[in-house]
């Protein structure tokens, strides 16, 4: 399951996601609003932790935004302020479920399992297809023409990302955390060595699609 994590508290976020890939979750983890916005409307996640403070926007404030947008991801309001009104307030901004500061690990875990039994969508899109690119995100596999294409972990993140987001341009930023984490040491040039590899591979196996460069932004596949 595709998990984004908002939370700016550093040492509670790097156990939560210790904790959380430890139960098999792929995780994503970001530390203010905005950041968590435009990671959501991705569509990559399954379920979304909303811290309810953050720099920025607040997590109330991100999920009402995100309903808006017609956000089909289950969303957790994680949070210290434990009033009946405070919680009222959470669950009408558009929240499934909200937990309240301190909480044990094991209910939190039940409760995001419970979440994606209760959603409507199925946890993943099996199967992503763009031109003659067929991504399986069950296998972690992709073809081309209908033959197999060898990628390596970092490949295949990449080439995720940007089929789940076709004709959307990503940012460098949005690529380096989602590919080696929010808090990695990453610079540009890796991200730039990333691509360049994954388009060798695309252009030998004749793939149709490319990974464009759009100028002091980021990447997109088109």
């Amino acid at each position: 399951m595709n998990v984004l994590l908002a939370e700016d508290d550093l040492k509670l976020g790097r156990l939560l996601v210790h904790m959380l890939k430890k139960e098999f979750h792929q995780v994503d983890w970001v530390t203010d609003g905005e950041s968590a916005y435009d990671y959501s409307t991705t569509g990559l996640y399954d379920v979304i932790i909303l811290d309810w403070m953050m720099p920025g926007r607040n997590g109330q404030e991100v999920c009402e935004a995100l309903r808006k947008e017609e956000c089909a991801s289950s969303i957790l309001m994680l949070t210290a302020r434990d009033s009946v009104d405070d919680r009222v307030m959470g669950l009408d901004s558009g929240a499934d479920d909200y937990v309240v500061k301190p909480f044990e690990f094991d209910e939190l875990f039940a409760r995001i399992r419970a979440l994606a039994r209760r959603s409507n969508k199925p946890l993943q899109e099996d199967t992503i297809v763009v031109g003659s690119l067929v991504l399986n995100r069950g296998a972690h596999t992709l073809q081309i023409h209908d033959l197999p294409v060898l990628l390596t972990h970092k490949e295949y993140q990449l080439i995720e990302t940007l089929m789940c987001n076709t004709g959307r341009v990503l940012t460098r930023e949005q690529l380096i955390s989602k590919i080696w984490g929010v808090d990695a040491d990453v610079t540009d040039n890796n991200l730039d060595a990333l691509v360049k590899l994954t388009r060798k591979k695309l252009r030998e196996a004749k793939a149709e699609q490319e990974i464009k460069s759009v100028r002091n932004v980021g990447y997109q596949i088109v």
